[in-house]
């Protein structure tokens, strides 16, 4: 047999695809921004914006007409709601809480709606967690936080809570602060292997991060990847719904170990650095874009993802003829 019979055409190419992608696999991250009056563009990320409630409602209705799976929110709070413990992130009325509550409200249970559950964005060192004095990380002081963070999401109308800092037993404590204040239907996204990567460098712009260092003492160390199997043990046995690996395209042979042993759905992250990389080639015209997007996205399903977050999900869509 000829292998090249069954490349004859576009037709025949499509029969024959092992891997399909589809908007419903696909889940949109979407920032929204304290106390500005319009959107305001990321300049590391172009097309990507910093949202308005207003502007963040009709993005998610854009998307959910064509057929993008969910949204992932992220929260960008006012520099002078900052502190060292993150309060605004689990203030019912803090940027996150309250545009999560609007879109509940607009949406109602026609996507998946997505919420990070850290504290990177809300505190005024720009770490995952809460500093000890000697300015680490307190693993356990944080995860109390995580527990409140996970209930105030919840109640503002989150169907799943993705516990990002890569504390140790974040999934458990979440999963048994949910359980307590009723919430046994919202789902925990486990980050299950998220590196220490340089590919973060735009999200830091989009968050306006305040971080001086970096994360690598909880974060996992890109020159193993062994680790991140003991990673899924532990959160697939602490309850975790989903799990996920972070970031995507330099990871794809942890993401392809982990798919081959999750018995739970897989997702991967097309970070903020692989599209930053996208949009400059693109913008040279060193590479087709759109073809690059879907050549990208492809791949991560092959390696194994079910669900892949990415900044391209709604011109994804479209591309696939979402919404048609």
């Amino acid at each position: 047999m000829r292998p090249r019979r069954l490349r004859t055409t576009p037709a025949v190419r499509r029969l024959v695809a092992q891997t399909r992608l589809h908007p419903a696999d696909l889940i949109l991250p979407v920032f929204v921004r304290d106390g500005i009056e319009e959107p305001q563009p990321i300049t590391s990320m172009p097309g990507v914006l910093q949202h308005t409630p207003d502007s963040l409602v009709a993005a998610a209705r854009e998307a959910v007409d064509l057929g993008v799976g969910g949204i992932m929110v992220f929260g960008v709070p006012r520099d002078e709601d900052k502190d060292g413990v993150g309060t605004c992130g689990t203030d019912p009325d803090g940027v996150l809480n309250a545009a999560l509550r609007r879109l509940r409200d607009e949406l109602g249970d026609r996507t998946v709606l997505m919420s990070d559950l850290c504290l990177d964005e809300f505190t005024d060192h720009g770490h995952c967690g809460v500093l000890d004095d000697h300015g680490r990380v307190d693993n356990d002081a944080t995860l109390e936080r995580y527990a409140e963070m996970a209930v105030v999401q919840a109640e503002a109308g989150a169907h799943v809570v993705g516990p990002s800092g890569m504390m140790d037993g974040q999934v458990r404590v979440v999963r048994q602060a949910l359980d307590a204040a009723g919430h046994q239907d919202v789902a925990v996204l486990a980050y299950t292997a998220k590196y220490a990567s340089a590919a973060y460098g735009p999200f830091r712009e989009a968050v306006a991060s305040t971080l001086q260092g970096d994360r690598a003492t909880y974060q996992q160390d890109p020159a193993n990847r062994t680790e991140s199997l003991r990673e899924l043990a532990l959160d697939l046995e602490e309850g975790a719904d989903l799990v996920m690996v972070k970031p995507a395209l330099p990871y794809l042979d942890v993401l392809s170990d982990v798919a081959a042993l999750a018995d739970v759905p897989v997702a991967a992250y097309q970070v903020s650095g692989e599209y930053a990389m996208i949009e400059a080639a693109a913008a040279h015209g060193w590479l087709d874009r759109d073809r690059m997007v879907l050549e990208t996205l492809t791949s991560i399903r092959r390696a194994g993802a079910q669900l892949v977050l990415t900044y391209y999900a709604a011109h994804a869509a479209r591309l696939l003829g979402g919404g048609s």
